[in-house]
C-alpha cells in the first residue's frame, strides 16, 4: 500500500488506501445517537444537572491537531451549538493518555493505535472513534547527505544510521516518537551517538532543531503542512508503515466517576457527525489538505 498526495508523492491516493483499522475502530457514532445517550444520563441524575454537569471539558490531544491550526475550527460550532468550553490540553499522546489514565482530562484525541487499545483494554477509556488520517513523512536538507529519497521509511533510516547523519528525535513517548522508535525496530537499529539528537521537546521545537542543524526528522504531513519556518523538504513519503490514523476516546467515567462523561460524548459525536467530519476535509493551508476524515477512507480487514 502506498500513501499518495497529488503529484508530490508516489502510489494511490490516500482517498483510496486499503487501511487496515480494526472495524470497531472506524465506526463512527451518529450525533443524534450521542445526544440520546446525553439526555438519558442527564434525565436519570438524583441531582439536578446544573450540580451535575460543569460547562467546560477538558481535552487532552497531540501537538499536532493544535499546532496544524484544525482545532480552530472544530471546536469553536461545537462549543457554541452545545454552550459548552473546550479546555485544551496539547502534548505528546503519551501524555496525553497518562492525563486519561489519572482522570484529569475528560476525553483524549490521540493517534497511536497501540497505546489508543491499551488504554482501553486497562479500562481507562471508552467508545473509542476514529476520527481523521493522515501520514507521516521523513524530512531533511535538500542536499540529502544520506542520499534517502525515494527510499522506503526503513530503508531511510537504515541510511541514515550508516552515514550517522543528523537525526532530530521527539525522545517525548509522542505518537509520532512512538512511530519512530517502531521504524527503527523495523530497521533493527538502536540509534545511539552524537548523530541522533533527542530533544525531549514538542514537534515545533524539534523541527526548529533539525532545521539549524539541517537533520533529518520523522514528522505529520499535517504539521509540516501548517509549520513553515524550515528550509527542510519531504525525501521519504508514501511507505503504508506512514499511516497515522487518530482518535477521539472518552475517559471511562466507572474509573473516574467525576469526569465530565456526557460532554465527553457530545464532542465525540461532534468530530465524527458529518458537519465534524466536513470541516476536516476541507480545512486546507496553501491548497493542502493536511487531514481526512475517516469517512473518505476505504476499510477491508486483512
Amino acid at each position: 500500500m502506498k500513501i499518495s498526495r497529488g503529484d508530490s508523492c508516489r502510489g494511490d491516493s490516500l482517498e483510496s488506501l486499503n487501511l487496515s483499522l480494526k472495524q470497531s475502530r472506524t465506526k463512527v457514532l451518529p450525533l443524534l445517537l450521542i445526544l440520546l445517550l446525553a439526555g438519558a444520563l442527564l434525565t436519570s441524575c438524583q441531582r439536578p444537572v446544573k450540580e451535575r454537569v460543569s460547562q467546560r471539558i477538558k481535552m487532552a490531544t497531540t501537538t499536532s491537531t493544535e499546532n496544524s491550526g484544525l482545532l480552530n475550527l472544530l471546536l469553536p460550532p461545537f462549543e457554541k451549538r452545545f454552550k459548552v468550553k473546550v479546555d485544551v490540553i496539547a502534548t505528546g499522546t503519551g501524555k496525553a493518555l497518562k492525563l486519561g489514565e489519572r482522570g484529569d482530562v475528560d476525553v483524549v484525541f490521540v493517534h497511536c493505535p497501540e497505546a489508543e487499545d491499551k488504554f482501553v483494554h486497562d479500562g481507562f477509556g471508552v467508545n473509542q472513534r476514529a476520527v481523521m488520517f493522515n501520514d507521516f513523512v521523513i524530512i531533511g536538507a535538500k542536499d540529502d547527505p544520506a542520499k534517502i529519497k525515494g527510499s522506503n521509511a526503513v530503508r531511510a533510516f537504515k541510511k541514515i544510521a550508516d552515514k550517522e547523519c543528523y537525526f532530530t528525535s521527539r525522545a517525548d513517548e509522542s505518537g509520532t516518537h512512538k512511530k519512530e522508535k517502531k521504524l527503527w525496530r523495523l530497521a533493527k537499529l538502536a540509534p545511539r551517538g552524537d548523530w541522533y539528537l533527542q530533544t525531549g521537546q514538542g514537534m515545533g521545537a524539534t523541527l526548529q532543531i533539525a532545521n539549524e542543524k539541517r537533520a533529518y526528522c520523522l514528522v505529520d504531513r499535517g504539521t509540516y503542512i501548517a509549520y513553515k519556518k524550515i528550509d527542510l523538504v519531504i525525501l521519504s513519503q508514501g511507505d503504508e508503515r506512514l499511516f497515522n490514523p487518530y482518535s477521539i476516546i472518552a475517559v471511562n467515567p466507572q474509573r473516574h466517576p467525576y469526569v465530565n462523561y456526557v460532554y465527553a460524548l457530545a464532542l465525540i459525536g461532534w468530530v465524527t457527525s458529518p458537519e465534524g467530519q466536513r470541516i476536516i476535509s476541507k480545512y486546507q493551508k496553501d491548497g493542502e489538505v493536511l487531514f481526512h476524515p475517516v469517512e473518505k477512507a476505504e476499510v477491508r480487514g486483512r
